[in-house]
């Protein structure tokens, strides 16, 4: 009986010893990490907590990081606002030229430009908020900031220093009382643990018969002096606590004026950062730029001026039945209609206009629009008898046949291939002509070349306006004659 009660009073002080242990290594550690555990994140809890201030110490440095934010944010709006006069522009400039090559005419062409010049206009004014929020405003930002924040040689802002020495300052006296309130606690606490585990090992003493009253009498003394050391621990505690108490009122005051110092710095950038807000806000706001309002009063009375009646009455007159017309007459027949037409009275005789196709700018960039050219429903006939005219003058028929022997190996008229597929001989001496556009032919007999292109004219122009030419290649056919002009003139 005597072994177990021995045994039981053995794990008991055991397991009180490692308890005790824990608990005083984690109170340790907390009394420690107290003032140095704060060199990372501020720990949640009270102010007056030490190193709890180092949140109002970060906040000196998050002010100079919301400034770089803020013009990173607003810099971003002025990319945006330039993107976007420039498609406005791009828009304008694009729709303006497919509307004038267009089929749309009179007053609703006008109106339809009027959105394309309302939109210029508005790309002016989205150009001029870009410039004062990437400008003017960023430079403000810029300013202010530096003349708040002052970085250091060794790194940081003298700012933050300042707040952190403070702080640190007002709050280094009050954390090491605090420290000794924790180590009279600890004692105390520890002396309480020691009195109970002898008052228990006491208590198993008396109901052991085998325990000599010797070992009974040492049990009991060591009960006394227990309670002995646990007033005197606990006498030092409450001293030390009152201590703290005492010195809290001058912590506070101390900690309190650090604190206003910093947050007077960070009024100051709370009331420049909503006088930005507003600066930003009035540069943002065309509503209120008299040229935004200008600028669709001028669409609207655009708009407004648009008439259908004058427009259609245009089209009357310019493509239907209000255009003059000179009716066929009955016409004499006299000598004058068989005697040759002159060139001037080729370039004064009207026919049907038709406009070529497939005509775009040419390279030297000369912006000319391709004359028309005049082709009458007899333009085949008249190639077919200029064609065999040709042939009958480069060429001498005896008997049926054509006799070449008049000619000498130098005097042979050359050959070249016609645009159907055909030779023909060349017997008009040729004049060098350079493209002024480029031309596709539409007929099989055509040429087809590119603006600047050098070619042949080997006839002159007919009552159409067309000539004869050899390509480089030595395809021949015909050409509009008001598409070339001579090399060197």
């Amino acid at each position: 009986m005597g072994d177990l009660v021995s045994w039981t009073e053995l794990m008991l002080l055991l397991l009180s010893a490692l308890k005790s242990a824990k608990i005083l290594c984690c109170k340790k550690t907390r009394v420690m990490s107290s003032e140095d555990d704060v060199a990372g994140e501020a720990p949640g809890g009270s102010f007056w907590e030490a190193g709890n201030y180092r949140r109002t110490v970060k906040r000196v440095d998050d002010g100079h990081r919301l400034c770089n934010d803020l013009i990173s944010c607003f810099q971003e709006r002025a990319k945006i606002e330039k993107n976007y006069a420039q498609q406005l522009t791009d828009w304008s400039r694009k729709w303006r030229t497919a509307v004038e090559k267009g089929p749309q005419y009179g007053t609703l062409e006008k109106t339809w430009h009027a959105f394309l010049t309302a939109a210029d206009k508005l790309s002016e004014i989205h150009l001029e908020v870009r410039n004062h929020l990437a400008g003017e405003d960023a430079d403000k930002i810029k300013a202010w900031q530096k003349e708040a924040y002052h970085k250091q040689m060794i790194g940081g802002f003298k700012e933050t220093k300042e707040a952190e020495d403070g702080f640190r300052k007002a709050q280094k006296p009050w954390v090491k009382k605090l420290k000794d309130v924790e180590t009279s606690k600890k004692n105390y606490h520890t002396a309480r643990k020691d009195e109970k585990t002898a008052q228990t090992r006491e208590n198993h003493a008396k109901a052991d018969s085998s325990i000599s009253q010797e070992q009974l009498r040492k049990l009991q003394e060591r009960v006394e002096k227990c309670a002995q050391e646990v007033e005197k621990c606990k006498d030092q505690y409450e001293k030390m606590l009152d201590e703290l108490n005492r010195y809290n009122p001058r912590y506070m005051e101390d900690m309190e004026q650090v604190f206003e110092g910093c947050q007077e710095a960070e009024c100051k950038r709370l009331c420049f950062f909503k006088e930005m807000f507003l600066d930003l806000h009035q540069h943002l706001n065309i509503s209120t730029n008299e040229s935004f309002h200008a600028l669709y009063r001028d669409l609207y009375q655009g708009i407004v001026a648009a008439d259908d009646q004058e427009d259609l009455k245009w089209w009357r007159n310019t493509h239907g039945p209000g255009m003059a017309m000179n009716w066929p007459q009955f016409e004499e027949w006299t000598l004058e209609t068989q005697r040759p037409i002159s060139k001037k009275e080729k370039s004064s005789k009207s026919a049907e206009d038709v406009t070529l196709t497939s005509i775009v700018p040419t390279r030297d960039g000369v912006s000319q629009t391709p004359p028309q050219t005049r082709r009458g429903f007899s333009y085949q006939a008249e190639k077919n008898n200029f064609f065999y005219d040709t042939l009958r003058a480069s060429a001498h028929v005896n008997g049926g046949k054509e006799d070449m022997s008049e000619w000498s190996d130098d005097d042979t008229p050359k050959k070249c291939l016609a645009a159907n597929g055909h030779e023909e001989d060349i017997t008009v001496p040729g004049v060098q002509v350079r493209a002024l556009y480029d031309y596709t032919g539409q007929e099989a007999d055509e040429l087809s070349f590119k603006a600047g292109e050098e070619l042949m004219k080997i006839s002159e122009e007919d009552e159409q306006g067309w000539c004869k030419g050899q390509l480089c290649t030595g395809q021949v056919g015909l050409y509009p004659a008001n598409y070339v002009k001579r090399v060197g003139s």
